[in-house]
């Protein structure tokens, strides 16, 4: 048995946070039940591109799930889903907050049915504030919490990823938070709410900011692809005109990158002695780490530097990421079977587990197939789910 076999998961949440980290505890054996509205489906079946009419990053985000649809707003989806919580672990849900309320399935409620049910409520800004009832989204979080404002060259804009990075931050703090509160529920006896807002875990990854901020009432300022905390740190290009990425948090790093590139001499500069004075003389240091490389090819650099065991990687599109040997040696991209697509190719499982290791068993279903084996699960019979889908409750 995979080390969350013994768990089930009800994903009520869309876009993006709370789906992914249901995703992630699917990857290593909770039994996942994905609920979408019966009508409108989930969202995420339509966002980006698309194959034969069928979605893509829906391959990704429900893989590992058991797919259903219930309306919970009206009474007789409710009932579905108190039937769908009472042996349940986990739910995630991402509604404004006081919709479960609403709907009478608050956490009150549903703990009289289930008082052991872990309730991960994921949301833009949290359970309470003055922002509390707004439309969140991760842009908003990479926004507000001061990415964006470091993020982009010196004279140019505020920079938003082209990518769901707040949501995927949250995921893996949403699927953390559960994974303590079923630990925690094993000394209790009971669950508890896991009130996770988006705008909080990407603020925790930008680092000492506020700490720095109130220390010393310091604003971060957008560097480009430089670091205020290190240097040379940035990126280069080869005289073949491909780009590489080289880093020196290390000191010993630092001193070995400027040695190899033939200026010793920086080595003995009082300034190089530390990451954050080494920064205030970047100009310098990537003048001359910057002119060696453009000197040589790639392949030529990416020797040198690992020879001389320097941090280097080079700047890799989708296309490099699909034939290079370190991901596969890695097995980061597998190939799945799927019914609809005959095969797509997914990332792996986040992390490997040396005896319990995670799997993807299956990609994103079409909607409702497991509506039958699911609310057959819970007593419905077929005449019974028949009457619920011509009433639209379930699909």
């Amino acid at each position: 048995m995979q080390p969350l076999g013994n768990i089930r998961v009800i994903d009520a949440a869309t876009l993006f946070a709370g789906p992914m980290a249901a995703t992630y505890l699917g990857d290593f054996g909770a039994d996942v039940i994905k609920v979408e509205h019966p009508r409108r489906g989930d969202p995420s079946r339509g966002h980006g591109q698309a194959k034969d009419g069928v979605g893509l990053w829906w391959k990704l985000l429900s893989r590992n799930k058991r797919v259903t649809a219930v309306d919970f707003s009206v009474p007789e989806g409710q009932e579905v889903a108190l039937r769908l919580l009472a042996d349940a672990d986990v739910l995630i849900e991402n509604f404004r907050p006081g919709t479960l309320e609403r709907w009478n399935l608050s956490p009150e409620r549903l703990w009289e049915v289930n008082p052991r049910l872990v309730i991960a409520r994921v949301t833009g800004f949290g359970q309470k504030g003055p922002m509390a009832h707004r439309p969140g989204f991760g842009t908003l979080a990479e926004a507000m919490s001061g990415f964006a404002a470091v993020t982009g060259e010196p004279d140019g804009p505020p920079t938003l990823p082209p990518l769901a990075l707040a949501d995927g931050i949250a995921a893996l703090a949403v699927a953390y938070g559960v994974m303590v509160a079923l630990h925690a529920r094993e000394r209790t006896g009971r669950g508890q709410v896991v009130d996770l807002a988006i705008i909080e875990p990407i603020l925790t990854v930008l680092g000492p900011q506020i700490t720095a901020y109130h220390a010393l009432g310091t604003v971060p300022r957008r560097t480009g692809n430089r670091s205020s905390s290190n240097a040379p740190r940035n990126t280069y290009r080869t005289r073949d005109g491909r780009w590489l990425a080289v880093s020196t948090s290390a000191q010993s790093i630092a001193e070995r990158v400027v040695r190899l590139v033939g200026r010793p001499d920086l080595v003995e500069e009082p300034w190089f002695a530390s990451g954050r004075t080494r920064a205030e003389h970047a100009d310098e240091l990537d003048a001359a780490v910057g002119g060696w490389i453009a000197e040589r090819d790639a392949d030529e650099v990416i020797a040198a530097f690992e020879e001389a065991q320097a941090a280097v990687a080079p700047i890799y599109d989708v296309r490099d990421i699909a034939e290079d040997p370190q991901y596969a040696a890695l097995e980061s991209i597998v190939h799945v079977p799927d019914e609809e697509l005959g095969s797509v190719a997914l990332q792996n499982v986040v992390f490997r587990l040396s005896d319990t290791p995670g799997e993807i068993r299956w990609a994103g279903p079409p909607k409702g197939a497991h509506s039958e084996e699911v609310l057959g699960g819970l007593g419905y019979g077929a005449d019974d789910i028949a009457r619920l889908r011509e009433a639209g409750v379930v699909a």
